[in-house]
């Protein structure tokens, strides 16, 4: 399993089948400008803000690709013209062509903006991916402690960025009720607003016996 990030919250996970998350591309200062997509065959997409939902439409259509989101957020796609959905809520599990998916809970939000109108856009989540390894994504999220039933996964990806999310402090406590064995940062530095120093997550995870590993944007590790 290859797993790439493309900055901010976006992650390319490559299995039998590529899975896009959070695909905020268009504005995103992070994202890489010289990378490209051959193949998406999934979107996950955590929440509705802008964010995170990003470039759902335009590249759910270009590539065919099937978004798998809450209920409320897959409907609102639809109206999009996004023909390939498939939602699902908080708990649910569904087994895809790369293997099982599960929706995990996120404390966050999830309206969509759209002009001076905010559209409901369901439960906010997280995902785990159970194919060649268990990988979880968990979206925009606070400390919570749900993160203790996700104990001994393979890869877990977590915010540190603070203010709208986990700072360092909480998602070490979140490395710890996990035990992951590799954590991945993201959600930081993107905006002055969710700076964060990286190297004190890693360190901090170091200690607590999981390997971190900080991926500039662009950049992959395979497990």
């Amino acid at each position: 399993m290859k797993i790439t990030f493309l900055g901010h919250a976006v992650f390319l996970i490559e299995t039998n089948k590529k899975i896009l998350i959070d695909p905020f591309i268009t504005g995103n200062p992070a994202f890489p400008k010289d990378f490209s997509f051959d193949k998406i065959d999934y979107i996950l997409v955590t929440h509705g803000h802008g964010d995170h939902i990003g470039d759902t439409v335009d590249l759910s259509k270009k590539y065919n690709a099937t978004v798998v989101s809450n209920f409320e957020i897959c409907n609102y796609l639809q109206k999009k013209g996004v023909n390939k959905v498939h939602p699902m809520h908080i708990g649910g599990s569904f087994n895809f062509e790369f293997g099982k998916l599960k929706m995990t809970p996120a404390l966050h939000g999830s309206g969509i903006i759209e002009g001076d109108n905010i559209i409901y856009g369901g439960n906010p989540g997280g995902f785990v991916i159970y194919s060649e390894k268990s990988v979880y994504h968990a979206g925009d999220t606070g400390l919570t402690k749900d993160m203790e039933l996700l104990r001994g996964v393979d890869v877990a990806i977590l915010p540190i960025g603070g203010n709208f999310v986990m700072d360092v402090e909480d998602a070490l406590k979140a490395v710890e009720m996990i035990k992951p064995k590799l954590v991945i940062p993201m959600h930081y530095n993107t905006w002055d607003i969710i700076n964060a120093d990286e190297e004190k997550f890693k360190n901090g995870s170091k200690q607590l016996g999981v390997k971190c590993i900080i991926l500039k944007p662009g950049e992959s590790v395979e497990v």
